[in-house]
């Protein structure tokens, strides 16, 4: 099997590429336009691989595609490419309608084309895979419950009305054109190599410089966290085995409030890297962002019970294995701040 992989040069398409890389036979094509959150060094490991190949490419540019398409001819394709701070969507949202919403049209059009002209048999075969996120779903609030594959749309910023969108379009190829789609909404993910405008890494590496660690609000915000590696698997899971046509949702069954991952975070640098004074007195509330959504949580039971796939990380043992990685990668962080030193820099999303 080959696998067109988008966005593979990003925090959760490196760690797809390098599951499947090291877990299975498939072979991957990665394509990535390289903004400043596509890191090839997330890569180093798989490529020297000859199961791997790289193409620099905008999804947005439809001959690029087509190019692609034919010269490495993939079985499925795994659409992660995706503009995704929440916070640059709120100051520069153009470029989420461009990316999320214009590049997954473009890349459904190519793929569609490529599609038909397939033999019967890899036509019935291929799978065009969307991931996408539980932001889509909007704001559970205070409230019980947890998003379902049934849960309403009902984004509330930039970013997620974009994902939003694409999973719509995605939904409407498959049901207007019988493109064999198949969609996933994940929880948040976490672990290492994740760039270091989130919340888990920023925190980590601002601790250790000594910088204050900006929580929003009261930090009562609750998320459900969702390990890297965990997700690459189910991912995979899907590609192979999802039906066509049906939507799985991916989570942790971590839910914690954003101080509590920050609480969490200061206590295990404590002890994994010392400090003369606690890391804790570092937090400091800053004002909210426009619209923050107060709580997310997967009901991740669909996928559990139709493709046998549950996380083998909880929060406690996946929040160390990724502080360990960041103090024992700090060189790797060092060398992309400095790339990119004024984005890492500057407060954003604070524009309404």
């Amino acid at each position: 099997m080959k696998l067109l992989i988008t966005g593979g040069a990003g925090f959760i398409g490196s760690a797809v590429i390098r599951h499947i890389i090291a877990n299975t036979q498939a072979s991957v094509v990665n394509i990535d336009k390289l903004t400043y959150a596509g890191n090839l060094e997330s890569l180093a490991d798989v490529a020297g691989s000859p199961r791997y190949a790289f193409e620099q490419v905008d999804i947005c540019d439809r001959a690029e595609l087509e190019r692609v398409f034919s010269e490495h001819q993939p079985d499925s394709v795994m659409h992660l490419a995706a503009e995704s701070h929440v916070d640059r969507s709120i100051d520069n949202p153009s470029a989420f309608i461009e990316t999320n919403i214009v590049g997954t049209y473009t890349l459904l059009e190519t793929a569609r084309a490529y599609w038909k002209g397939l033999a019967a048999r890899p036509r019935e075969r291929f799978r065009f895979h969307h991931i996408s996120t539980d932001e889509v779903y909007g704001d559970l609030g205070d409230g019980g419950g947890l998003f379902s594959e049934r849960s309403p749309y009902a984004p509330s910023s930039p970013y997620s009305a974009s994902k939003a969108s694409s999973d719509h379009l995605v939904r409407a190829w498959q049901r207007t054109y019988g493109l064999p789609t198949v969609i996933t909404n994940c929880s948040n993910n976490y672990g290492p190599y994740h760039y270091p405008e989130k919340l888990i890494p920023l925190m980590i590496l601002n601790a250790l410089s000594g910088k204050p660690l900006p929580v929003y609000g009261k930090g009562e915000q609750i998320r459900d966290w969702l390990y890297v590696e965990d997700h690459a698997r189910a991912l995979y899971k899907v590609v192979t085995e999802g039906q066509v046509d049906e939507t799985y949702n991916i989570g942790g069954h971590n839910e914690k409030t954003n101080l509590e991952v920050v609480q969490t975070l200061c206590e295990l640098l404590q002890e994994l890297a010392p400090a003369s004074l606690s890391y804790s007195r570092l937090i400091t509330f800053v004002a909210d962002r426009p619209g923050h959504d107060q709580r997310y949580a997967i009901d991740a039971s669909k996928i559990e019970r139709e493709l046998g796939w549950s996380p083998q990380e909880t929060f406690e043992t996946g929040i160390r294995k990724t502080v360990t990685w960041y103090l024992n990668n700090l060189e790797w962080c060092q060398r992309l701040q400095q790339r990119n030193s004024q984005q890492l820099h500057e407060r954003l999303g604070i524009s309404a």
